[in-house]
């Protein structure tokens, strides 16, 4: 007979070492119902979902991967907060399923020491035993669940084999309720546990009867030689509990029990009495074909020479898969923006709505087959095995940044489009490394700098070519632009290791996991719930500025003031137009009048409140080589740099419709900024370093709501991106006046 459950929602945590197939399972237990946010206040990801088994109704909570439950910084306190009911958005957990790697039980089994401890239901669920019995191990699995008191549920997530299984050994504990709490601590640290759990009992005034997080943060606190723990939970005010803790640390050293030496020990013994006749090993080491394949993968030349070729055909993929969807969304926005464009009175709301809703939902959707397709990669790369093995092979040269082996990854996604690349730093558990990564990603050249590039090296960057025509000076300057991001990125890095981010070198400790064949409904959910979060959380920031990019760019629209010393021109073209006898004369009407049409939509943004503070700003950007019209123009294409193209044409009476890959446009476009004049003095405005300052300024700017949006949602704050945005622009500055100056000097030599 089934258990009865209450009506309520019982929540149940998901805990595991990093590579045990959590998340897979986690993914076979909830399906489609899941959710993805982010813990307030941390950047840890908060993974939710809804399972329903026999009337029971349970939220299932996807921690992070832990090797612990010993807190060292604000994220892994997480896990903490939420097994013991202190974290005040989500209700106290009902029951526990731990999960473990059945060919690493002397590991895994360390952690469920520690979750023992607490008391709660507790089901562990065995996984991979298929990969253990291809290196010849065999566990009982009877046996471990005499030894730990617990339900043991053999599992392959990845299969789905074990979950029905599973739902019903967790109906039943939850049915069954606590359990005594079991500690393989000796005797004497518990009876130190005890003093430390009465003080702290006396001094806590939101204990809550029945809650268990008194005892057990009483022997954590004792336990913790890093001082965490410490600072985070005890007020200045818990003088006693902190003399407390050093007398009994002091005791516990004199009879031989130092602290934390006598955790580690005594858990590790508790490991190996608890396997003793569980566990069968075979007598010599079987090689398996995933030993065969890292003899290969993890090799320094041959390993290299695969990932070095895999990233490109992964980067490549993201290019030309993402081409047609790109086009196609931005198809269907534009179709629709002409739409309402021919069935709406000009005026405000039209143009409201088709540049501004249409162009920033344009904006948004036009991301999101590059992240698709990217997290596609890393998630089947990720559940394969193979993802850690990268690491592996970049922690030698990251180390030397300050950093580990699995920034790399975000770092090189960041070419294709610094969003991907900051949502993918996720895989990276250390916080100052995963905001370092976080911090420099947006100064690798994406794609969006390339309209920026094109535009002004095919206008000032003569087609110079060397070496019989291998090497060409455009060529070159692109090169040159995309290492310059590469070597910013690289100091900028060094620079947070040792300044606000600083931190010794974390050592690169990762388990690679045996191969297997991803999981394709684990794959589908991670990419899903990816997009879906970006175009969630991100698109509506991204929209919001673009609203408000429109409104600067629009307004006040006094439109007699504008179009009245146009009128009578205007009237005369369209008179001309429609009397034109031949083509040539109705094309040269035709030319004309778009020409008016151009420098009247030119005016419009030259009088809007973009156009006025590219003005009151000008002296700022003196310094750089620039006019009001070029500092507009970047104030303008702060939601996406390659705007600036469209604004320039429009500054410079071209128009907003420039295609500079077309190449139809590109000569002409050159021609003008040529031609364009400072005002009042007659001398030329773009010159080869004006050009280069611009094309430098881009190269290191943080023009990209969209990045800064999905900043604010990785790190769960405001400061970090307004962080972002202050040192690129000032990065970005100074590289542009020092280009600009230098550029002038020699070319007045």
């Amino acid at each position: 007979m089934p258990p009865r459950c209450e009506p309520t929602l019982l929540t149940v945590a998901l805990v595991g070492n990093p590579n045990a197939g959590k998340s897979t399972l986690f993914s076979a237990l909830v399906g489609v119902r899941q959710r993805v946010g982010n813990y307030p206040g941390v950047t840890v990801e908060k993974k939710t979902g809804r399972l329903v088994h026999a009337e029971c109704q349970y939220e299932l909570v996807d921690l992070p991967g832990l090797y612990s439950l010993a807190p060292r910084s604000r994220d892994e306190m997480v896990a903490v907060d939420l097994l013991l009911g202190r974290d005040p958005a989500v209700p106290a957990p009902a029951a526990v399923i731990a999960i473990v790697d059945a060919g690493n039980l002397q590991r895994h089994l360390y952690l469920v020491s520690q979750v023992l401890e607490l008391g709660l239901p507790t089901v562990l669920a065995l996984n991979m035993v298929d990969i253990a019995a291809a290196h010849g191990i065999a566990v009982d699995a009877e046996k471990l669940r005499r030894r730990l008191g617990i339900p043991v549920v053999v599992t392959q997530a990845n299969r789905g084999v074990g979950v029905a299984e599973l739902k019903a050994a967790l109906d039943d504990a939850v049915r069954r309720g606590p359990r005594p709490p079991a500690s393989p601590l000796p005797e004497p640290v518990e009876d130190e546990v005890t003093r430390i759990e009465s003080l702290m009992a006396a001094e806590a005034a939101d204990s809550r009867p029945g809650q268990p997080a008194v005892r057990y943060l009483a022997r954590r606190l004792l336990l913790d030689s890093s001082g965490y723990l410490e600072r985070v939970l005890l007020a200045s005010s818990d003088g006693p509990v902190r003399s407390a803790l050093g007398e009994a640390r002091r005791r516990l050293a004199e009879g031989g029990h130092t602290v934390p030496a006598v955790e580690t020990a005594s858990r590790h013994h508790w490991v190996r009495r608890t396997l003793d006749g569980v566990v069968t090993r075979p007598s010599q080491y079987r090689v398996t074909l995933s030993d065969r394949i890292d003899h290969v993968l993890t090799s320094r030349i041959w390993g290299t020479l695969f990932f070095a070729t895999l990233m490109v055909v992964v980067f490549q993929s993201v290019f030309v898969w993402a081409e047609p969807a790109i086009d196609g969304i931005e198809a269907v926005v534009d179709a629709a923006g002409g739409w309402l464009r021919t069935r709406m009175a000009e005026g405000a709301l039209r143009s409201l709505l088709v540049e501004g809703v249409f162009g920033g939902v344009g904006g948004v959707l036009a991301f999101l087959p590059q992240i698709v397709i990217l997290f596609f990669f890393i998630a089947v790369l990720e559940d394969c095995g193979y993802m850690a093995r990268a690491a592996f092979l970049m922690d030698r040269f990251m180390s030397r940044l300050g950093l580990s082996g699995k920034s790399f990854i975000p770092m090189l996604s960041s070419f294709a489009c610094a969003i991907p690349g900051v949502m993918a730093a996720r895989v990276i558990e250390n916080e100052r490394d995963r905001l370092t990564t976080i911090l420099v990603a947006p100064l690798m050249t994406c794609s969006a700098r390339l309209p920026v590039y094109a535009l002004l090296i095919a206008a000032f960057i003569p087609a110079r070519a060397f070496w019989g025509g291998l090497v060409n000076l455009q060529g070159l300057t692109l090169a040159a632009l995309y290492a310059l991001g590469i070597a910013a990125a690289v100091l900028t890095a060094l620079a947070l290791k040792r300044t606000i981010l600083r931190g010794e070198t974390p050592p690169f400790v990762m388990e690679l996991p045996s191969y297997k064949w991803p999981s394709p409904r684990t794959v589908c959910h991670r990419v899903l719930a990816r997009a879906w979060s970006f175009v969630r959380c991100a698109g509506t920031l991204i929209l919001t500025v673009s609203i408000l990019v429109w409104a600067a760019l629009y307004y006040p629209h006094d439109e007699e003031a504008i179009e009245g010393p146009y009128r009578a021109r205007v009237e005369q073209l369209e008179s001309r137009l429609h009397s034109a006898a031949g083509d040539a004369d109705r094309g040269a009407a035709a030319a004309e009048l778009r020409a008016v049409e151009r420098e009247i939509h030119g005016e419009y943004q030259r009088q809007s409140l973009l156009g006025r503070a590219g003005r009151l700003i000008e002296p700022v950007f003196r310094p750089l080589g620039w006019d009001w019209r070029i500092g507009s123009a970047v104030l303008a294409s702060f939601p996406a740099r390659e705007v600036v193209v469209a604004t320039l044409g429009v500054m410079f009476n071209l128009g907003d419709e420039v295609d500079v890959e077309s190449g139809e446009d590109s000569s002409e476009f050159a021609a003008r900024l040529h031609a364009a004049r400072w005002e009042g003095t007659g001398r030329p405005l773009f010159t080869l370093p004006v050009a280069l300052s611009v094309m430098v300024f881009y190269a290191l700017c943080a023009q990209c709501a969209a990045t800064l949006a999905v900043i604010r949602r990785e790190t769960n704050s405001w400061r970090w991106p307004l962080f972002s945005f202050i040192y690129m622009t000032m990065l970005a500055y100074s590289g542009a006046f020092l280009t600009y100056q230098v550029g002038t000097w020699l070319g007045g030599r």
